[in-house]
């Protein structure tokens, strides 16, 4: 049985209670707690400084003193009583100072965490070998995707609405596209743009443009206006292919994107209606041949796809993807989290996303296996979906864990074939109610960044644990804890000029070592090379080294296992996307009659994440908070919509002119503590005034956003 340690107040430190790895009984009755609070200092005051260097000269002192008294134990045990006597006096005092120095721990330590951290190596060196072998062939996703074709043409490859997808028709439908746009003069390095929903055209369609090395942006179809065109301009597409049900949310823009843009429109049907500036793709795949293109073929290396990221401010950014990178991806969450090619997997999350679009549908494509695919998520469908298609595999983020426990029980709850579930951000709150519940066997908890380094899966099923780090063998998988400001994200340096290690319980910063060339340990960065410097930290532990900085807080505890503790910098996380609150404020502002406005995320009881809140200064109370609705609702997606508006009568401001967010942001939105007029989002899309007994209802879950 694996032990683990009871997390406590920092002053407590040395009084641990230990007891079994914890169960779903252990989370209920409370012995599986979130990870303590702890405040992040500054080091390196002059005052801190001479008192360290006292402490050492205290023990230095007290060391040699005991040193110099056990020598002249031992000589005189051995000159009167001999030398045996002496041999065992030595012994003793060896064992008593190996316990006293605390480096027994280390080793109960490694041996309760051995078995994990062997079994993981074992996992990650089968994934080395893998991405060793496919970059010796300089092997591409579209050449692995044909040796699936070949072995298993007539096994299903995606389910969508009842429709099952073979290998071979995803293989032909993909090199009709490579054939269309072949002909049209596309080659390797052009760029072409997707706006699709869920379905299973959407992965075929950029296999197909992989084909001839073009490299295809995954573009959130939730997006509008601005932030569309923006998603367009900034990975400066060639072309556009966007599915007939977007048309109005491609004609907003259509006058503002560059007219060296081609448009191809994607319909159900053959000659269906097409946009007027657009080509109709599914009649130009009808005429072009199920053969694979004679082009260019691209390398192992190369550019496959952006995948957009908010990062940590500003407009969605492009993260690249090269063809190794997916497969590392990949490959990393099939290896470590335990998958089979023999598994069918579920995804309701957007394909347009890393965890859906890579981790799970690329699934299919690299190791052979089914993937069922749903259009839009839906709370009820969940599980009966599994239990349809025969799932083993599930894929879930934590606000849909928490909607599906949210429906009435079923009888479907526990008639599904799972194994496991895997996914990212299911809170150690519900996570003991969601599995006991539908009795999953196993959650594998990831966590990672598109563009970043530093991912992570719990691979033993740790309560509310999203990875591990090895406490015996860290240098094999270089990802580290480093103390940082909490609101700035800025690494807290000492002395020396160098970051310092977060200890145990002490939550800081999480970074990943770059190693470039290295697959697991390369940063590739964004398009918007300004942005992707950004994210990255220089002279770490030695001057010359460098890492990713993931902008996120986590803490450690003595076993390794890592949990999420919160982000830094102006993003927050809302029903399972990062919201920039710098694009929400510069919406809000301008549809405000530009005034001051910032917009920050609160935290509702039991809810996962924090939702928005919009407070704008407006003293003569001018502003009109249904127009400021429709006006978000058009500009914005839904997830980056304020849930709640605060117009403020007067404010503190910083010697910048700024508004303190930190002060608004600690404020929360309650009304019986703050006497500005709240307004709150209601499910028809307007405001209506936040009351006390809203509120109520709001924390108590009976309304929910």
């Amino acid at each position: 049985r694996t032990i683990y340690v009871t997390r406590v107040h920092a002053k407590h430190f040395n009084d641990f209670s230990f007891r079994r790895q914890p169960n779903i009984e252990d989370a209920e009755k409370g012995h599986v707690v979130p990870p303590p609070e702890r405040t992040i200092t500054r080091r390196g005051s002059a005052t801190s400084e001479v008192g360290k260097q006292r402490a050492v000269y205290c023990r230095v002192a007290i060391i040699a003193v005991g040193f110099v008294c056990l020598v002249a134990i031992v000589t005189l045990l051995w000159y009167f009583m001999g030398w045996i006597w002496g041999l065992q006096a030595l012994l003793v005092a060896a064992l008593v100072a190996f316990a006293a120095s605390g480096a027994w721990r280390w080793f109960y330590v490694a041996a309760v965490t051995g078995p994990r951290d062997v079994k993981a190596l074992f996992r990650y060196i089968r994934l080395l070998w893998l991405v060793k072998k496919l970059q010796r062939r300089n092997a591409t996703i579209s050449d692995v995707f044909a040796e699936h074709v070949a072995k298993t043409p007539d096994k299903s490859c995606f389910i969508f609405e009842g429709r099952e997808w073979t290998f071979r028709e995803v293989d032909e439908f993909s090199k009709r596209i490579a054939n269309v746009f072949h002909g049209h003069g596309y080659k390797v390095g052009d760029v072409v743009g997707l706006l699709m929903e869920n379905r299973p055209e959407f992965v075929a369609t950029w296999l197909g443009l992989s084909r001839l090395g073009i490299i295809v942006p995954l573009i959130n179809h939730n997006l509008r206006q601005a932030s569309l065109l923006h998603s367009v301009t900034v990975a400066k597409c060639n072309a556009l292919i966007f599915g007939e049900s977007l048309i109005e949310a491609v004609e907003e823009i259509i006058s503002t994107i560059p007219s060296s843009v081609s448009l191809y429109q994607f319909n159900d049907a053959a000659n269906g209606k097409c946009h007027a500036t657009a080509k109709d793709l599914t009649s130009l795949m009808l005429s072009a041949s199920k053969d694979a293109p004679s082009a260019q073929k691209p390398n192992h290396h190369d550019e496959l796809l952006y995948i957009y990221t908010s990062g940590t401010t500003g407009l969605p950014k492009a993260a690249v993807i090269t063809h190794s990178r997916c497969i590392f991806i990949c490959g990393a969450i099939h290896y470590l989290a335990g998958f089979q090619s023999s598994d069918v997997f579920y995804t309701p999350l957007p394909l347009y996303h890393t965890a859906g679009g890579l981790m799970n549908a690329c699934q299919a494509i690299l190791f052979g296996a089914t993937v069922v695919i749903r259009k839009k998520f839906s709370a009820s469908g969940y599980f009966p979906d599994c239990q349809k298609y025969k799932c083993t595999v599930a894929q879930y983020i934590g606000e849909m864990c928490r909607y599906v426990l949210a429906t009435p029980p079923a009888p479907s709850d526990r008639a599904h074939q799972l194994r496991l579930v895997f996914g990212n951000g299911l809170r150690p709150q519900i996570w003991p109610q969601f599995v006991e519940r539908f009795g999953i066997p196993r959650v594998a908890e990831f966590y990672g960044a598109t563009e970043g380094n530093a991912n992570i899966v719990n691979i033993d099923n740790v309560v509310g644990a999203i990875g591990f780090v090895s406490r015996i063998i860290p240098a094999v998988y270089p990802i580290s804890i480093i103390r940082a400001d909490p609101t700035t994200g800025e690494p807290i340096r000492g002395r020396n000029g160098l970051c310092q290690l977060c200890k145990p319980n002490e939550p800081g910063v999480f970074i990943g070592k770059i190693i470039p060339g290295n697959p697991s340990r390369a940063f590739l960065g964004y398009v918007d090379k300004v942005a992707s410097d950004k994210k990255v930290v220089h002279d770490v532990f030695k001057k010359g080294d460098k890492a990713f900085l993931s902008g996120d807080l986590l803490v450690a505890d003595e076993w390794g296992n890592l949990f999420f503790k919160d982000r830094t910098g102006d993003t927050f996380r809302w029903k399972g996307e990062n919201v920039s609150t710098s694009e929400v404020e510069a919406q809000v502002s301008n549809m405000a009659g530009y005034r001051d406005a910032v917009v920050f995320g609160v935290e509702i009881p039991g809810m996962e994440g924090r939702a928005g809140m919009a407070a704008i200064l407006d003293p003569e109370r001018k502003v009109d908070v249904q127009a400021l609705a429709d006006g978000l609702r058009k500009a914005l997606p839904t997830y980056a919509r304020p849930q709640f508006v605060r117009l403020l009568t007067k404010v503190d401001m910083t010697g910048t002119f700024k508004l303190k967010k930190i002060d608004l942001q600690n404020d929360g939105f309650n009304p019986e503590t703050i006497t500005d007029t709240m307004y709150y989002l209601t499910p028809k899309g307007h405001y209506e005034e936040l009351t006390q007994d809203i509120y109520a209802k709001i924390c108590s879950g009976e309304i929910r956003l």
